[in-house]
């Protein structure tokens, strides 16, 4: 089969795909709050249930401590590589849901886009590789490759299932390389190959004060103020000029070769506008001495996600709060390792605790930067079937973002990833109005299909 026969045949089936997707995007697949837990589990019963139906891959839902996997196997290739295809299916929550245009678990296609959470984070793209087994099994019969299929529930609570799954099964698992949907285009049309991706450590600050709550009228001016003591932490953390003030970590970092350094150099004024456009901005500040693509994608970052603590309805209430919380993150690249940050993060907030406040580092979530040869072999294979795609060279690039799985995959299985992206920069990912742009779906399809072929020695 060439590349014709993929199209036509994605062609005649589009409305059906389409339609498929939007039944998987209706499942409130929400692995962080427990109330959807029932949601979670029934996106995995669907999906093994799809996957055995449609692809030849026998499928089932695997049970963990936490949520489902779905696992499937087939190996009736016998001396062609065997590609390990990963996906998640939950999604991030919907807050805030008064923001939404449409609801979010109700699909609704609005010019080239379908508009639901999850729809580009990771339901789509992950739908599109598992109809790229269709496509080949209904024209050929078989699959060119050996395939294994591992999609997990908890991408978005931390990951801690797979990893267990992973590391007690590596035999099993053993693959040649790793397919994982799970990144984005440089910009709308442009082919695009993510080689690295940094690494992430999310904690919890907590600051304590006094045993209760005080009057500020009478211990305003003598009692410590947890809120006030987080805010001066953080600030000095990472000053107005950017830059993270952790002695030792960027020590850690891996120098970027002057290959990598002229990619970038290549890539900054489109990247930069693109950037700006989507999230309606004219400025992109951070740390000076940086251009915006190595600042995104190359460069460490300290980022405060939420602070909470003390009165903050309607009305007044003049209490100073005995317990303040923020949310904080590290992105790591390579050689930045997330315990070792995190030990860094400890060891400077013991520096800057202010008298009669104690502050506490509780890990939340972590992973590992990764970066893989362009030359090896099924990146090739993808490249080409990318090209073949959109008609132009592919780009490489570096992703700002942190799939964990990745590292797991590259530590535990040694296997290289090959991540095709076609997520856009307004697809808004994890903020409501969440798309994912039509045409890149089935563009997917076709290429995911192309590169199998040509892995498995087709043409």
């Amino acid at each position: 089969m060439n590349d014709t026969e993929i199209r036509s045949y994605v062609e005649a089936h589009a409305a059906r795909f389409l339609q498929e997707l939007e039944a998987l995007v209706s499942l409130p697949s929400i692995s962080t709050l427990p109330e959807h837990a029932d949601d979670v589990r029934r996106a995995a019963g669907w999906l093994a249930a799809r996957i055995s139906a449609d692809t030849g891959v026998p499928a089932q839902v695997v049970e963990t401590a936490g949520h489902p996997l779905v696992y499937g196997e087939w190996l009736g290739a016998p001396g062609k590589p065997t590609v390990l295809l990963y996906g998640h299916y939950d999604v991030q929550p919907v807050d805030p849901i008064e923001l939404w245009r449409t609801p979010p678990f109700a699909p609704t296609v609005i010019g080239d886009s379908l508009y639901a959470r999850g729809a580009v984070d990771d339901k789509g793209p992950t739908y599109a590789a598992l109809k790229a087994l269709e496509v080949l099994r209904a024209t050929t019969g078989t699959l060119p490759v050996n395939i294994k299929i591992l999609l997990e529930g908890e991408e978005e609570s931390g990951g801690q299932a797979i990893a267990a799954y992973v590391r007690a099964n590596p035999t099993a698992l053993a693959a040649d390389c790793a397919l994982i949907l799970d990144t984005g285009m440089i910009a709308p049309g442009i082919p695009t190959m993510s080689y690295g991706l940094r690494g992430i450590t999310y904690c919890e600050i907590e600051a304590r004060g006094a045993a209760g709550d005080l009057h500020s009228g009478v211990y305003g001016g003598i009692a410590p103020n947890p809120i006030q003591a987080l805010c001066w932490a953080l600030a000095e953390i990472k000053g107005r000029d950017g830059r993270i003030n952790l002695p030792g970590l960027y020590e850690m970092m891996r120098p970027l070769s002057d290959a990598e350094r002229a990619v970038f150099a290549e890539l900054e004024t489109q990247a930069t506008q693109v950037l700006q456009d989507a999230a309606g901005l004219a400025v992109l500040p951070g740390e000076a001495g940086f251009g915006v693509v190595e600042r995104a994608t190359a460069r460490p970052t300290f980022e405060v996600h939420g602070i909470r603590g003390g009165f903050t309805a309607e009305g007044a209430k003049t209490v100073i709060p005995a317990l303040a919380v923020a949310k904080v993150s590290l992105r790591l690249v390579a050689d930045q390792r997330s315990d070792a940050v995190r030990e860094l993060l400890a060891a400077r907030l013991a520096e800057l605790q202010p008298p009669g406040i104690t502050f506490t580092l509780h890990n939340l979530q972590g992973g590992e930067a990764v970066t893989f040869p362009l030359d090896a072999p099924p990146l090739q294979a993808a490249s080409a079937a990318l090209e073949a795609e959109f008609g132009r060279s592919v780009q490489y690039m570096r992703e700002g973002g942190s799939i964990g799985v990745a590292a797991l995959f590259s530590e535990v299985l040694q296997l290289p990833g090959v991540m095709m992206g076609f997520g856009l920069a307004d697809d808004n990912v994890h903020a409501p109005n969440e798309k994912f742009h039509i045409p890149n779906f089935y563009a997917a399809i076709r290429s995911v299909a192309g590169f199998l072929q040509r892995y498995g020695g087709g043409s």
